[in-house]
């Protein structure tokens, strides 16, 4: 298998001449995954991209898409995945292609030379699946691979889905604990709530954890990245602190990392003593590329109590706890252990709708403007997924280029013949101050009480008003906006008040009467413009 070094970079273009790309979308050949990579929905937004689609039959079936839904859309529905292997210029998948468990053929050995490919694949799992990959000179682009950055968010499959299973393992601890998550007091007597301990506070944790509190659970979370503390207790939950002689497990990406032996021991012990207290634990604790690390040993097992349950979410990566067994549910010392690997496939309905996405934000990510497939290796995000470019290996990528922001403004070192800065000069304001002294004095002395009075409540409303307006923070603007309309109907009422009061040679209390209710009524009405705009925002 040829090897291209990380180091270069550059732009390949495969145009596909005036036939327009045809993208294949296969059934799932393991039998317990129901997702699917393409949806009715992304088949019109495939072909509104200039696109061509073939959908294997029964393809989104799992999922609760039939095949008349793909053609009404507009994708041909073909009888076999043969026939879309040897029809499309690109495949898509959820699954890495694997050997099918009733004719024992590896899906592989369908593809075509230089055919392109989008799947999960998990190269560093997969080796041997990427050797035969590259032996077609195939073009593969790995879904797991996303860079963590803002700008690939639209592109993260692994966020999506990691999302959807942190929610379904609340779900399915609930039904395995076998009473209420949350607190109750009833004429029977009262109930505690469930204690839920979280062990990794990534997309699926956090999941996790908004799922157990809002029904009722009390919710501790534990993660060895310090800086997820702020996300944890923002939902409701409590963090379990950790430290350990200046070691973290932090790595690159916002990722977890391999630790050392005194490290993972000192874990286990502060975790299984956690575990004793708890009814209910989820571990979602992974390292890219690495075997998932053993953090709740047989002996954390046996002080657990009897009925509580353990959701092991890196079961597929050889689980977290010692006792996990892949694929199924078993009892330990009176404690249940998840170790299902298929929860996504119990939600297959939305999680083929959030992967489908991806793939198309994906799809058209390439393509560009020009709607033609041109792979842009110099691109951060692109570099990033492809694992083989017609057979060449280009994983794992070059590591980011870390660009240094740019450097604080320095003064410029005073000259010697520079005049030193004056002080500002407090007389312009003194001055201020004197001539509204000078105006308002003798109209406090021999004004009419009623002006007067009118006079200050004006002035302190403006004082007031300056300071609880610049003083309020940016995120409360639009209930203050609310609450200026508010005020805005009571002057309205006050000047319409004030304009019919029909005082006989004094014409100058209903003039003002009527610029204020001109003025408020501008307010009122904008405000409301305004206001209407910002929620129409929210709507689908």
């Amino acid at each position: 298998m040829a090897e291209e070094t990380g180091a270069s970079a550059q732009t390949t273009s495969e145009e596909v001449g005036d036939k327009a790309l045809l993208v294949g979308v296969l059934k799932e050949v393991d039998p317990r995954e129901k997702r699917v990579a393409a949806t009715p929905a992304s088949v019109e937004r495939l072909l509104k991209l200039g696109l061509e689609v073939a959908v294997e039959s029964g393809a989104g079936a799992g999922a609760g898409f039939e095949d008349a839904a793909y053609a009404e859309a507009g994708a041909r529905v073909l009888p076999s995945a043969e026939a879309v292997w040897q029809e499309a210029d690109l495949v898509i998948k959820v699954r890495p292609p694997m050997e099918h468990p009733t004719t024992g053929r590896h899906e592989a050995e369908l593809a075509r030379k230089k055919q392109r490919l989008i799947s999960f694949l998990w190269p560093a799992q997969n080796k041997a699946l990427v050797e035969q990959l590259a032996a077609h000179e195939m073009t593969a682009l790995a879904m797991d691979a996303v860079p963590r950055i803002t700008r690939a968010q639209k592109l993260d499959a692994l966020s999506a889905m990691s999302n959807i299973s942190g929610y379904r393992a609340v779900v399915e601890a609930a039904f395995g604990y076998g009473r209420s998550l949350g607190g109750q007091v009833t004429a029977a007597g009262r109930v505690k709530p469930a204690q839920v301990f979280v062990i990794g506070a990534g997309v699926a944790g956090l999941a996790a954890i908004g799922a157990a509190r809002s029904l009722g659970a009390q919710v501790k979370a534990f993660d060895t990245r310090p800086v997820v503390r702020e996300q944890v207790e923002s939902m409701g939950a409590q963090f379990v602190p950790f430290e350990f002689s200046g070691e973290t497990g932090e790595g690159k990406g916002g990722y977890a990392k391999e630790v050392s032996e005194a490290y993972l021991d000192a874990e286990q012990q502060l975790i299984g003593d956690h575990c004793r207290t708890s009814d209910i634990v989820i571990t979602t604790a992974l390292i890219p590329g690495k075997k998932a690390p053993e953090l709740i040993t047989s002996g954390a097992v046996v002080g657990m109590r009897r009925g509580s349950v353990i959701v092991d979410l890196a079961a597929e990566q050889g689980g977290n706890c010692a006792l996990t067994e892949r694929d199924k549910t078993v009892e330990h010392y009176g404690v249940i252990i998840n170790g299902h690997t298929d929860l996504l496939s119990r939600m297959a309905l939305q999680a083929s709708e959030l992967y489908a996405n991806t793939i198309v934000n994906l799809i058209e990510e390439i393509l560009g403007k020009e709607r033609v497939w041109r792979l842009n290796l110099e691109d951060e995000i692109q570099r990033g997924m492809v694992v083989l470019h017609e057979g060449k290996l280009l994983w794992p990528p070059p590591s980011p280029t870390i660009r240094p922001g740019a450097p604080a403004p320095q003064k410029p070192a005073a000259h010697a013949s520079a005049k030193p800065e004056v002080p500002s000069s407090p007389w312009p304001a003194r001055i201020g101050m004197l001539i509204g002294l000078g105006v308002l004095l003798p109209i406090g002395l021999f004004g009419q009480r009623d002006l007067v009075q009118h006079l200050t409540v004006f002035l302190l409303a403006c004082v007031v008003g300056w300071h609880v307006v610049w003083n309020v923070t940016p995120a409360l603007h639009t209930p203050l906006m609310s609450v200026t309309n508010a005020i805005s109907g009571i002057i309205l009422i006050g000047g319409m008040l004030l304009s019919a009061s029909g005082t006989v040679g004094v014409p100058v209390a209903a003039i003002l009467g009527a610029v204020a209710v001109l003025l408020a009524s501008i307010n009122v009405a904008g405000g409301f413009l305004v206001t209407q705009r910002m929620l129409r925002m929210f709507h689908r």
